[in-house]
């Protein structure tokens, strides 16, 4: 019988490969109002709540791997149109409609989703297919004795 592998406690970190970094970062941080963690010409950490960073990077500056004073990162990078989906409490689904709208940004597809999420998709600059989700999209989503579960006070949703 195999052992259990050790614990995994969440994604930390996700990447996205841009055109322009400078019109890539204020996209996330105008929109989102995520703060910037780390910034240089190959790359930009910004923080996502929940413990989470969203990195993005020139395409092409990682290919090569980049050193670091601990050590080197092997070399990455990506291409197309790629997709992430974040988390919204059910209370802020019009108020994200209408900040899209505000901006100009359209929204591509809703779907009201049988379990009773409803996401929102839309693009960024580069073209990546972004997604603002309610809870229940997924078993795990909320995570149990999170104040957006459902039958927490409605609220705190």
């Amino acid at each position: 019988m195999a052992a259990e592998p050790p614990r995994v406690t969440h994604v930390l970190e996700t990447s996205l490969y841009v055109a322009d970094l400078d019109r890539a970062q204020a996209f996330y941080q105008g929109l989102f109002g995520f703060p910037a963690f780390f910034r240089d010409r190959h790359m930009a950490a910004l923080g996502v709540p929940g413990a989470q960073v969203l990195l993005l990077f020139r395409r092409g500056a990682a290919a090569g791997g980049s050193a670091t004073p601990g050590g080197t990162i092997p070399p990455h990078d990506g291409s197309g149109r790629l997709h992430l989906c974040f988390a919204i409490p059910d209370r802020d689904l019009d108020r994200w409609q209408q900040r899209l709208a505000d901006r100009g940004i359209a929204i591509e597809s809703r779907i009201d989703w049988p379990r009773g999420s409803v996401s929102l998709y839309f693009r960024d600059p580069d073209r990546h297919l972004l997604e603002l989700a309610t809870p229940l999209l997924w078993p795990n989503y909320p995570p149990a004795g999170d104040a957006t579960a459902p039958d927490a006070d409605p609220d705190a949703r």
